[in-house]
């Protein structure tokens, strides 16, 4: 299996994947925590993929989405964005909206 086939059944086969530094337990840099305390704070069930474990992971994973940066979020096969992106989504409550859409459970809410 290829790298890049690789990613893609990961983002195929599970509902919500962050490609981050460090695991989600122990993110290995800012962003990536950053991220991930706004999954947990909404109560969403993630796959976290540790891109650190792997230099043609860290690499795949930005030629997959021609996107230069990680940690990367998926949802339902889909590109969400960065962790700026995924911050500023969280403070106008766009992601939480946009989870709801794609038929992701959350188990807090969060007022904006």
């Amino acid at each position: 299996m290829s790298m890049n086939e690789f990613i893609e059944n990961e983002v195929k086969t599970n509902n919500v994947v962050l490609f981050m530094k460090g695991t989600p337990d122990f993110p290995q840099c800012g962003f990536s925590g950053q991220v991930t305390q706004i999954l947990n704070y909404l109560g969403v069930e993630f796959k976290g993929i540790n891109v650190l474990s792997d230099d043609d992971l860290r690499q795949g994973i930005k030629d997959y989405t021609q996107w230069p940066t990680v940690p990367q979020l998926y949802v339902k096969g889909e590109f969400v964005g960065g962790c700026d992106i995924i911050r500023e989504m969280f403070q106008n409550g766009e992601l939480q909206t946009h989870m709801t859409e794609k038929g992701i459970v959350q188990q807090k809410t969060a007022e904006a």
